[in-house]
């Protein structure tokens, strides 16, 4: 950023920070320029909370250079492209794809929930986004509505890979703080395990509740009465009927091998993105027929 005692940093030899286009607790998001290539270009930097111990911070910050290459092999049209990793006076930095694009959770407070077919198509990107990343043995962690782009061709598009975990994946640091987004957060996650590719198919159920009702699943006023919600509370029902109901609800089991699985949540949102009907009535999620959550035929 461009300020009174001189031109905008240089990261990494490279890349400039332009100006901030977007902070939260775990960081600042920068326009950038390439300058070798002359490329626009999206930079994270990283910060930590200044909760946590030194210990804890070193774990945190190897995890996010570690994924955030890993990451950089993903080649998927809803994928967020990582250019680079840049590590620069002990701070990570992440040089992405710059988007023409609004966060999901942007557009929620702005205009509210959304039509059940449009959450529907986002839920699909979605599905091709994480199905892509877990065949690689990357798991996001932290999918919520902050965390998916919705682009002017219509694309949601993944962004913010293993930028909010750290060694174990605790919900809680030694010292109390939590890391991550509670509401988005799995169940598995809250009660402090090791959380699987399945970790992120709960959050993307919240994050689809959170786009047709305007909040999520599970929202109380502080982080840990949320996480102990998330743990313990019942599966809510969307209020509206059909297969994305289904999918949602599927999505939102508790326990990790009860989770509805990607090939029968893609039929699902597949014949939720193609009723175009205005109904909204609450229904129980019904029978999944020929296919069980697993996706196995019956």
């Amino acid at each position: 950023m461009a300020t009174s005692d001189g031109p905008p940093r240089v990261i990494g030899g490279r890349y400039r920070l332009d100006r901030s286009i977007g902070s939260g607790g775990m960081g600042t998001v920068w326009h950038g320029t390439d300058e070798l290539l002359g490329r626009e270009v999206a930079v994270k930097e990283v910060r930590f909370p200044p909760e946590i111990g030194d210990r804890e911070e070193h774990e945190l910050r190897e995890r996010t250079l570690r994924e955030a290459r890993a990451t950089a092999r993903l080649s998927h049209p809803n994928v967020v492209t990582t250019y680079d990793v840049v590590e620069e006076n002990g701070r990570p930095y992440i040089v992405m794809e710059l988007l023409p694009a609004h966060s999901l959770s942007t557009i929620l407070r702005d205009d509210g929930p959304l039509p059940p077919h449009r959450v529907a198509e986002i839920g699909l990107d979605m599905l091709g986004a994480l199905e892509s990343s877990h065949a690689q043995g990357i798991v996001h962690r932290d999918v919520k509505p902050g965390n998916v782009l919705l682009t002017p061709d219509g694309r949601a598009v993944l962004t913010d890979f293993g930028i909010a975990t750290m060694a174990g994946d605790p919900a809680l640091t030694s010292t109390g703080v939590v890391l991550g987004s509670p509401a988005y957060m799995s169940p598995e996650r809250a009660r402090g395990r090791k959380p699987g590719a399945e970790a992120d198919l709960w959050s993307l159920g919240a994050t689809l509740f959170a786009a047709v009702e305007g909040r999520p699943p599970y929202d109380s006023d502080n982080a840990l009465s949320t996480l102990t919600a998330v743990i313990s509370d019942p599966v809510p029902t969307p209020q509206v009927g059909g297969p994305l109901a289904e999918a949602i609800v599927g999505l939102l089991a508790k326990d990790p091998a009860d989770r509805m699985k990607i090939p029968i949540a893609r039929e699902l949102l597949r014949r939720a993105a193609q009723d175009r009907g205005t109904a909204a009535t609450v229904a129980a999620p019904a029978a999944v027929g020929a296919l069980d959550r697993a996706g196995r035929t019956e």
